[in-house]
């Protein structure tokens, strides 16, 4: 028995063991302007033409213009007003998760891809959410038809071939239950260059920034990410993220492929949740103002009817 946890013991500590260092210190990520907040007055930033796709939930239909819901039984997403003192979102999408009856659920959009991409939506935790298992992810598949484009999804404890895919999604991570739900921003990313963990398996490996605070719940957060293709077969690969604007981590020598015909080409927004540390019965998140874009976003100022 005392073997058997220690070994469960490594195991999910090598989850963790893997972070890579991050310095934002001389990053010209540091001095990007956001076309958010550059907008032409009276013109929706979703015409600019860096973005390929935005999503805002203002209609009823919210999942017309995405090409997977997973919603079981109808019951895990819907959208919501909700007051706030900065933000006027109007509707926003509800996750609500129940543990015993689902694992939450969410939207999944396939997209032409570009060199650099760059996911911004803001998020904002019901204040009785537990741990969140895995949040937004951004995939890259063979391609955007037939089994092509599903070549990014599963494999959890396998590490991918150079050709077939690769993935990196931002989520808030609890530290085995150590950090305060929902926990702390890092990247959980898998690619062909990954690290085994002491089980001999190839779980994702976390890039974590120390000093960060717990995350905040019952307020919204604007969040982004940055994923840069490499060239392939050369280690000039890219990921970086932001909260409410503030660079929190770069990472750079990233040899994502091997392929030109792979690429970051579908995103998943969702908050999945199992019972492996969340207790709590019904977790919820919301999502807003989310765009795919090609050039770096930034938040939206903070005023009252604030949309895209």
């Amino acid at each position: 028995m005392r073997n058997r946890f220690i070994v469960s013991l490594l195991f999910f500590m090598s989850l963790g063991l893997w972070a890579q260092p991050s310095s934002v210190i001389n990053s010209p990520l540091q001095t990007l302007v956001g076309f958010s907040s550059t907008a032409s007055p009276g013109r929706s930033i979703v015409q600019h033409p860096a973005v390929i796709f935005a999503a805002d939930f203002e209609s009823s239909d919210f999942a017309e213009d995405w090409d997977e819901k997973r919603d079981r039984d109808g019951e895990v997403l819907s959208r919501v007003a909700i007051a706030d003192p900065k933000h006027d979102f109007g509707q926003s999408l509800k996750v609500k998760a129940r543990l015993g009856r689902n694992t939450g659920g969410g939207l999944t959009k396939w997209f032409d891809s570009s060199e650099e991409l760059f996911i911004r939506f803001y998020t904002r935790f019901d204040g009785q959410c537990d741990y969140v298992h895995h949040f937004v992810t951004l995939r890259a598949n063979k391609g955007l038809k037939g089994k092509d484009r599903w070549s990014g999804f599963g494999g959890a404890g396998l590490r991918p071939r150079g050709t077939e895919r690769f993935s990196t999604a931002l989520e808030p991570w609890g530290n085995w239950g150590r950090v305060p739900a929902p926990g702390k921003w890092n990247f959980y990313s898998y690619w062909h260059e990954m690290k085994a963990s002491p089980d001999g398996k190839f779980w994702g490996n976390g890039f974590r920034v120390e000093g960060q605070a717990p995350i905040h719940k019952n307020r919204w957060i604007c969040l982004e990410f940055m994923l840069k293709h490499n060239t392939p077969n050369q280690s000039d690969g890219e990921q970086a993220f932001w909260v409410d604007g503030q660079l929190i981590g770069h990472w750079r020598g990233f040899n994502w492929r091997t392929h030109p015909s792979l690429k970051a080409n579908a995103l998943t927004l969702e908050s999945y949740v199992t019972d492996r540390w969340t207790k709590q019965v019904e977790n919820t998140v919301y999502f807003d103002n989310l765009i795919i874009a090609r050039e770096y976003i930034g938040p939206l100022p903070t005023v009252t009817s604030s949309k895209q």
